[in-house]
C-alpha cells in the first residue's frame, strides 16, 4: 500500500538568463495526454504529475495564445487521491515511461473513464456517451511483456527522459522498471552488456509460455558477439526492417484465452498480456456471435481476434499490411478453415472487398482508421462495428464519421493496458441506424 503525503515539492534547476513566469493554479480536470488542466487570468494552463482539485505553483515554459505548459514547482494543496510513487526514476525530467504513478490507482481508472468520455463528446458530437468504467488490471505493475532499452550516455542502457521544456531528448539509465513483467525483469538483470555500436535493445517475452527474445538493433547491419547461457533468443533488427536470426528462434509463442500466437521480432502484439484477454472477451461479447456470420477483422495484426472469431463464426477475412504480422498470422490460422487473409493496405483493400459481412472489426494504430476506409465500411453496411482503440481522440474522430455514416455508438468499455500511464485502451460498439 502506498502511503498519502501531504505538501510536496520539486526541485527546479535554475537556467540562466531564462526567466519563466511562476503562477498559482487550481487544477480542476485530467486532459487527453495525462497532464492536469486549470486556468489562469482566463488562459488554460496544463501542469504534468498534478492532480485535479490540486492547487499548485507551476512555472510557465511554453506560453501560447490561449494555452499555456507548465512544469510543476510545488503542491500547495495536495489532493487525496496523491501517493508517493514506488519508482526511483519517476518525475519530470526523469524516465518519461510512466505519468501517473502519483495518483492511486483506482483513481487512475476513473480518469480514463472520464478522459474517454470528454473526447467522445467534445470530439465525436456525441451526447451522453455510455462510457462503462474502466476494466482494472490485476494489480497495476509488472505488466510489460516488451520493452525497448537504448544506450544511455554514461553506461548502461535506459528510457527517453521525460520533457522539461529545455533541448531535445535523451535517454536516462535505469537498473529496473515496476511495470516489466517479472520475465522481462529477469532476463534484463542478467544481461552482461558490452556492445559498441548498439541502437536499440528489443526485449519481449510470452509471459504464458515463458519464451523469451532479445533483438539488437546496431548502428550498422554487423551481429554483435553473443554468448549466451540462458534459454533466450536472439536476433538482428535490420534498419532497413526485418530481422536475421542469430541464437534460437527468430518469434516467440504467447497465449491469450485459449489460444497460442507466434509472434515475430517486429510483429506488434499487445503488451499486457493479461488484458488483451479481457478485449478479446469484450470483442466477442459486442460481436454477439451466433456461428453464421461473416466477420471482416481489419488491421488483424497477428491474429489475436481473428482466431478467436474463427471459432465462433462462419468466415473470418482478416486485413493485414505488415509483412511479418502476415506471416504469423498465416501460422496462428493455418488449422482454420474458414480464415481468409488478404495482405494490404485497409484504406486499399476494403474498396475492393465484394462480399456481404455481418460484423466489421477494426483495431487500428494509434493513428486510426483512414477515411477512405471508413467510406468503404459504410459501403459494405454491416450491422455490427467493433471499434478496437488505443487513441481517444482517433476513436472519437472515427467516431463522429461513423455516425455520419449511418452507425450509433452503442457502448464503449475501457480496459487498463498501460497502468501507471495515461494511455487508454477500448472497445466501443456501433451498430447500423
Amino acid at each position: 500500500m502506498l502511503d498519502h503525503i501531504g505538501r510536496l515539492t520539486f526541485t527546479v534547476q535554475p537556467r540562466p538568463k531564462i526567466t519563466m513566469e511562476t503562477i498559482t493554479v487550481e487544477l480542476t480536470t485530467m486532459a487527453h495526454g495525462g497532464d492536469a488542466l486549470g486556468r489562469h487570468q482566463g488562459k488554460v494552463i496544463f501542469v504534468p504529475y498534478a492532480i485535479p482539485g490540486e492547487t499548485v505553483r507551476a512555472e510557465i515554459i511554453d506560453d501560447r495564445e490561449h494555452y499555456a505548459f507548465a512544469r510543476l514547482v510545488e503542491v500547495l494543496e495536495p489532493s487525496a487521491h496523491r501517493v508517493v510513487p514506488p519508482c526511483p526514476y519517476f518525475g519530470q525530467g526523469e524516465c518519461g515511461g510512466c505519468q501517473w504513478q502519483h495518483i492511486d490507482y483506482e483513481t487512475q481508472l476513473r480518469f480514463k473513464a472520464a478522459v474517454l468520455t470528454d473526447q467522445l463528446e467534445r470530439i465525436g458530437d456525441a451526447d451522453d456517451p455510455a462510457v462503462q468504467p474502466t476494466v482494472a488490471d490485476e494489480t497495476g505493475w509488472a505488466y510489460r511483456n516488451h520493452a525497448q532499452f537504448r544506450p544511455a550516455a554514461g553506461g548502461g542502457l535506459g528510457f527517453q527522459r521525460a520533457s522539461t521544456g529545455e533541448g531535445g531528448p535523451d535517454i536516462i539509465a535505469v537498473d529496473y522498471c515496476l511495470i516489466l513483467h517479472p520475465l522481462l525483469s529477469d532476463l534484463y538483470d542478467v544481461i552482461d552488456l558490452d556492445v559498441e555500436g548498439l541502437r536499440r535493445l528489443v526485449l519481449r517475452a510470452g509471459t504464458g509460455t515463458e519464451d523469451l527474445l532479445i533483438g539488437f538493433e546496431m548502428e550498422e547491419d554487423r551481429p554483435p558477439a553473443l554468448e549466451s547461457d540462458e534459454a533466450v533468443s536472439c536476433v538482428l533488427l535490420l534498419r532497413e526492417g526485418g530481422y536475421a536470426n542469430l541464437i534460437g528462434n527468430n518469434y516467440i509463442t504467447e497465449m491469450v484465452a485459449g489460444q497460442t500466437y507466434r509472434i515475430s521480432p517486429t510483429s506488434f502484439f499487445q503488451v499486457n498480456t493479461c488484458q488483451a484477454a479481457q478485449l478479446v472477451r469484450v470483442v466477442l461479447q459486442y460481436l454477439e456471435l451466433e456461428g453464421d456470420e461473416t466477420v471482416l477483422d481489419a488491421f488483424c495484426g497477428v491474429g489475436l481476434f481473428t482466431t478467436q472469431v474463427a471459432e465462433r463464426a462462419d468466415l473470418v477475412i482478416g486485413i493485414e499490411s505488415e509483412p511479418a504480422a502476415v506471416d504469423d498470422l498465416l501460422v496462428n490460422t493455418e488449422d482454420r478453415d474458414n480464415v481468409e487473409i488478404i495482405e494490404g493496405a485497409v484504406e486499399d483493400v476494403l474498396p475492393e472487398v465484394a462480399v456481404d459481412v455481418d460484423a466489421v472489426l477494426l483495431d487500428p494504430p494509434r493513428g486510426g482508421v483512414d477515411r477512405s476506409a471508413l467510406d468503404a465500411l459504410a459501403t459494405l453496411s454491416p450491422r455490427r462495428v467493433v471499434y478496437v482503440s488505443c487513441d481517444p481522440a482517433t476513436l472519437a474522430r472515427d467516431a463522429r464519421r461513423l455516425r455520419r455514416g449511418g452507425y450509433q455508438l452503442v457502448e464503449t468499455q475501457p480496459v487498463d493496458m498501460f497502468p501507471q500511464t495515461y494511455h487508454v485502451e477500448s472497445v466501443s460498439l456501433f451498430v447500423r441506424s
